[in-house]
């Protein structure tokens, strides 16, 4: 009698640890599921495989490629050679944020950035593009003529406006947003680089930054630790090794470190130098769990990709 009670017991037990398992395994499965598209206006993107951003600063002033487009067909040209070279999205961006840049006004902005997307979406009808904006109006006007994807290094507090207007732009459609930290402005961030604890500090500020999209509707947010954005070497090589730890967030992570100084100075290079660096973290970053690499350089971004795959097939 105590042998079959045993027994039973130990069915029982094993039968729930099963279901147990296999609830929590569903539960994991639906998590990951969710995270594998985001919408653009439409156009799902799927993110079983990494993604790739390339770089189209049509400003005089970037810290690397500032005054290279600026005539409507060189920056034509350079679209066209990042698609063909594996772009997944093209970043468009009308505002220098490099340390110390200085401010310009709004219509300076708009009239670097609007014509430009237009152009590009009528050579190109099938590209995918982000602009990279704190701005709300930028982002609104953006996302009229062709945009798909707002990229705000401010996480929405350089414009209190901004995570009202991402509301409103996704009202009739889905726009997904990244979401970067930072603190300051590109004027004074680099005097804001003292954190308790970096880690939990980050965590703490996206995860308050996700409640207020979320409660206001915004459905697809990337997260992005905002590589060099108050931050110092130190601490850009710490989060890109704890990458993996921001998993903890269930969204997808973009990593941008292409030719930055915590390449180039580590080097005691240029950023004219920076690309071979550059490669090697981008696989540091897939490694660790990156779903997007913001690059400069894509068809160097796309062989490190497919070895990446070829790594983990």
């Amino acid at each position: 009698m105590t042998s079959l009670l045993t027994i039973t017991l130990l069915t029982i037990s094993l039968l729930t640890t099963t279901l147990l398992t296999t609830t929590l395994l569903t539960i994991s499965l639906l998590t990951i599921s969710l995270k594998k598209t985001i919408n653009c206006k439409g156009q799902l993107l799927s993110l079983q495989t990494p993604k790739i951003m390339g770089i189209l600063n049509v400003t005089p002033d970037s810290f690397y490629d500032g005054g290279k487009f600026i005539e409507k067909n060189i920056i034509l040209q350079q679209a066209e050679k990042m698609l063909l070279e594996g772009a997944d999205i093209l970043d468009i961006g009308g505002y220098s944020t490099r340390p110390n840049a200085e401010n310009i006004s709004e219509n300076e902005e708009l009239d670097r950035v609007l014509p430009n997307i237009e152009a590009i979406i009528k050579n190109f009808p099938d590209a995918i593009i982000s602009v990279d904006t704190f701005r709300a109006n930028v982002a609104k006007e953006a996302i009229k003529v062709g945009a798909s994807i707002i990229n705000d290094i401010s996480g929405g507090n350089l414009d209190e406006n901004m995570f009202q207007t991402m509301a409103d732009l996704n009202k009739s459609q889905n726009i997904p947003y990244v979401l970067m930290h930072t603190r300051g402005t590109p004027k004074t961030m680099t005097q804001l680089a003292d954190y308790e604890d970096i880690l939990l500090d980050l965590v703490a500020y996206f995860q308050q930054k996700i409640y207020q999209l979320q409660k206001l509707g915004i459905k697809d947010i990337i997260i992005d630790l905002g590589f060099g954005f108050a931050k110092n070497v130190e601490q850009n090589f710490f989060l890109l090794k704890n990458l993996s730890y921001f998993e903890i967030l269930e969204k997808p992570i973009l990593v941008g470190i292409s030719r930055k100084s915590m390449i180039y100075k580590t080097l005691q290079i240029t950023p004219q130098n920076s690309l071979n660096g550059t490669t090697a973290l981008n696989m540091a970053a897939l490694m660790n769990g990156a779903s997007f690499l913001r690059v400069h350089d894509v068809a160097e971004a796309n062989e490190t990709r497919k070895l990446f795959l070829a790594l983990n097939t």
